[in-house]
């Protein structure tokens, strides 16, 4: 049986305020494909479907012609919620779901047999079984024992989440014995490397949970919540499969993929790279190296690139702020958009004390002697100088006079 291994596709994503919706319908085009090509049998979805617990309408129909264009390929689909997910939007239409042979288990149900889901062959014959175990929330691994502490609490969560994958675990074994069981999970696991994207999970992530409490039963555990693809150390194959496309800047060079298991050989995965489709770029220096990268760009993706300029300078310099604004609502470049700028000077003064000595008496300078040295310290050519203190004179006069134009 060959099995793909995904998660975290965030539908409804922005980055930025900037739709990624055009990045999720060019993956579906390209796992169409290769679920079409490769013939596989199964597609185990980890967890955060949905980037909003409440997604709008045109996330809810991409969701749902994925789902349909999937399972047209004669290949089985289970799906578990995420820390994103509303459970209940998930469970909504399960009776439909079940009529197309979907498993969608959005959040946990009281009775642990619902999650634990069997596969048969083309012949009928039950082949794997999956525990398709949802993220886990507080409700859900509440002990009848209330946490004097903080400690006491996070242990509560770690052996709440050991209890589940346990009883989950001696369910397959009594009702399927002798079955291969793959167990699924959306949680933040001990010693993995994370990105700016994951929204904390189970206490702030402090109740990482370890991968020898996930027990020796299942031949491959399927992960998701993490945005990079990585491997889990463990004795067991567990594999967080990661997002299929970038989600922040801070995943801009993860290589993106997908998890492929092919059970007559084994349980280590195949790892399966997903093409860029979406070049995010994060372009830093002063504001003439800045302009040169800009004027250097070449776009090589499928939709474009998003761009997050940084300027960094050693002095302040307002004309340096009011350059760089210029630059980049003037940027029009076929290709490319720039989503974030920033700005840092490396000398910035952060308050009028760092100006004068420990002994001066801050109360006993003219508000003109403080803005005058502050001017000092900037680069301004002579008669940018004088521009700005008249400007200012004319503006400590309305003050002092109670003219402030309002």
């Amino acid at each position: 049986m060959k099995i793909v291994h995904t998660a975290d596709w965030h539908i409804g994503k922005k980055l930025h305020k900037h739709d990624l919706s055009q990045d999720f319908d060019l993956f579906i085009d390209w796992l169409a494909h290769f679920i079409e090509t490769e013939k596989v049998d199964l597609l185990l979805i980890s967890g955060d479907v949905f980037d909003l617990a409440n997604p709008s309408s045109e996330a809810r129909r991409q969701y749902y012609r994925a789902l349909i264009r999937l399972q047209k390929l004669n290949c089985k689909i289970i799906a578990t919620g995420g820390n994103h997910d509303s459970p209940a939007m998930l469970d909504a239409p399960q009776e439909i779901m079940r009529a197309l042979d979907l498993t969608v288990i959005g959040g946990l149900t009281q009775n642990l047999d619902d999650v634990i889901v069997p596969v048969r062959n083309s012949t009928g014959e039950i082949e794997l079984v999956i525990a398709a175990i949802p993220y886990l929330r507080d409700a859900d691994l509440r002990s009848g024992e209330q946490a004097s502490n903080h400690e006491d609490r996070v242990e509560a969560i770690r052996t709440g989440i050991e209890r589940i994958f346990a009883e989950a675990a001696a369910i397959c074994q009594q009702k399927y014995p002798g079955i291969p069981a793959i167990a699924m999970g959306h949680l933040y696991t001990a010693g993995i490397e994370s990105s700016e994207s994951e929204r904390d999970i189970q206490i702030g992530n402090l109740a990482a949970f370890r991968a020898s409490q996930f027990g020796n039963y299942f031949k491959y555990l399927a992960l998701g919540h993490i945005h990079k693809p990585q491997r889990v150390s463990a004795e067991k194959p567990v594999f967080y499969s990661g997002s299929p496309f970038p989600l922040s800047f801070s995943e801009r060079t993860d290589e993106k993929r997908i998890l492929l298991l092919d059970t007559r050989s084994g349980y280590e995965p195949k790892s399966i790279a997903i093409p860029s489709f979406r070049r995010l770029l994060k372009l830093s220096g002063n504001l003439s190296e800045l302009e040169l990268k800009l004027n250097s760009l070449e776009h090589h993706a499928s939709l474009k690139s998003l761009i997050e300029v940084d300027l960094v300078e050693e002095q302040y310099d307002a004309h340096k702020v009011y350059a760089l604004d210029q630059l980049v609502d003037q940027f029009q470049t076929d290709g490319f958009e720039i989503v974030k700028q920033r700005v840092q000077f490396k000398n910035q003064i952060d308050g009028s004390s760092q100006l004068y000595h420990e002994e001066q008496q801050l109360e006993d300078l003219k508000p003109k002697d403080v803005f005058a040295e502050l001017i000092a310290t900037h680069n301004y050519a002579e008669d940018d100088q004088h521009e700005i203190m008249a400007a200012f004179d004319e503006i400590l006069e309305d003050v002092q006079s109670g003219n402030t134009g309002v």
